[in-house]
């Protein structure tokens, strides 16, 4: 397997993934609610719920997983390395948590329908978390989301705060995020068909059925997903599923979505540019560029995101004004 020692999380994070958290730390309310967050919910609770109520993974405890785990470590040049658990959950997921004492967690649902590459692809994805930084902002949009549902019965001053304008940038930005960890699945892997593989899995795969499962297939219904958007109220019906404040299920793009983006980025110059071990390190600056074409193409989407946001918000409130007389 090929690893990147010194490789910055720059070298391969997406443009995206960057423009949607500038915007969300630009929405009014982020700096308040961060600061609330860090206050009252901060990891030490979670680490301590995961040492008391699942299996911590080690040379003694699932010593396969864990050596799948320490590749994948290695490969990313990630130090220290984090914690991994597995909980008892028959959902197949998996997720990466902490910043100080950083832990990614599986269901076990997920070991009993992977096999071990897909599961080396499922970690890789969780180790770009960590390794990107993106692991405090996850867990403050996972308990903003939550909070929103509730907002008015808690007492931590944030009624005020917890706009639908903020929700929505918390949204947009843990699926943007997604598309730099799938990255980081590829690197490790160095297998497009296994990275692809585990994402139909965790869509609908069946442990029982698997043979009667198509990678051919869910690509082709990948490419009839994006052939949606020729018609334009498709479109609209895309854009409103994803504003949906209640469907926490859209943290994550649809996994159709996230195969386009990865065979995208595996035919570019810039993946083959950091297989061959050109790449930015972490004391270096500039080793890898974002062209100017993809620059402006990503400012622009940034833009667009902006004002969907604002225009969201500024008829969530008109809806919620008193009517004039």
């Amino acid at each position: 397997m090929p690893t990147y020692p010194g490789i910055s999380s720059d070298a391969f994070r997406h443009p995206l993934d960057q423009q949607a958290e500038a915007a969300l730390r630009s929405v009014p309310g982020f700096d308040l609610v961060a600061r609330k967050f860090v206050e009252f919910v901060y990891e030490r609770p979670q680490l301590v719920y995961l040492m008391g109520n699942s299996v911590q993974v080690g040379p003694r405890q699932y010593s396969s997983l864990y050596q799948l785990f320490r590749e994948c470590v290695r490969d990313l040049d990630l130090t220290p390395e984090p914690s991994l658990f597995v909980v008892q959950n028959q959902q197949a997921n998996s997720y990466a948590i902490g910043q100080e004492q950083p832990c990614i967690v599986l269901n076990s649902g997920l070991l009993d329908l992977l096999a071990a590459p897909e599961l080396r692809a499922v970690l890789a994805h969780e180790l770009g978390h960590i390794k990107c930084g993106h692991t405090t902002l996850i867990q403050m949009a996972t308990w903003i989301m939550g909070a929103a549902s509730f907002v008015s019965e808690i007492t931590l001053g944030l009624g005020n705060l917890v706009t639908s304008g903020l929700i929505l940038a918390f949204y947009e930005w843990r699926r943007k995020a997604e598309l730099s960890s799938d990255r980081a699945a590829l690197l490790v892997t160095d297998d497009l068909e296994t990275v692809l593989r585990s994402l139909m899995q965790v869509a609908g795969g069946s442990l029982q059925y698997a043979h009667e499962c198509s990678l051919e297939a869910f690509i082709q219904q990948s490419e009839r997903y994006q052939a949606l958007d020729q018609n334009g109220l498709n479109q609209v019906y895309k854009f409103l599923l994803y504003s949906d404040l209640h469907n926490d299920m859209l943290s994550h793009p649809f996994p159709v979505e996230r195969i386009q983006y990865l065979q995208a980025w595996a035919a570019s110059s810039a993946y083959a540019q950091i297989r061959q071990g050109h790449y930015q390190r972490v004391s270096d600056t500039g080793a890898v560029e974002t062209t100017a074409t993809e620059t402006a193409a990503t400012t622009h989407e940034a833009e667009i995101l902006r004002r969907q946001i604002q225009d969201l918000q500024s008829e969530i409130d008109r809806i919620k004004s008193p009517k004039s007389p």
